[in-house]
């Protein structure tokens, strides 16, 4: 009877012991996940620019008016506040 109280103490302490080493190992993989800055890759910004630029070429027209109409207003302006 002694015997076996022996083993499931053993059994249960190393089962304590496997724990905190799992548990130790996981907030090591956390800490390095977290410390991890590889930041964009090349074809990420390549992708980035592509999708910036088809957009523009699709709003072509409705860009181009936006920007004359931006221009003439400033011009507008400043001749207002020199005059």
């Amino acid at each position: 009877m002694i015997r076996v109280g022996e083993q499931m103490m053993e059994v249960k302490e190393r089962t304590m012991e496997m724990s905190g080493q799992m548990s130790e190992m996981m907030k090591n993989k956390a800490a390095a996940f977290w410390k991890e800055e590889e930041g964009l890759g090349t074809l990420e910004l390549i992708l980035i620019i592509g999708v910036i630029i088809i957009i523009a070429l699709i709003f072509k027209d409705q860009i181009k008016t936006l920007v004359e109409r931006l221009l003439k207003n400033v011009s507008n302006k400043s001749n207002e506040f020199f005059e």
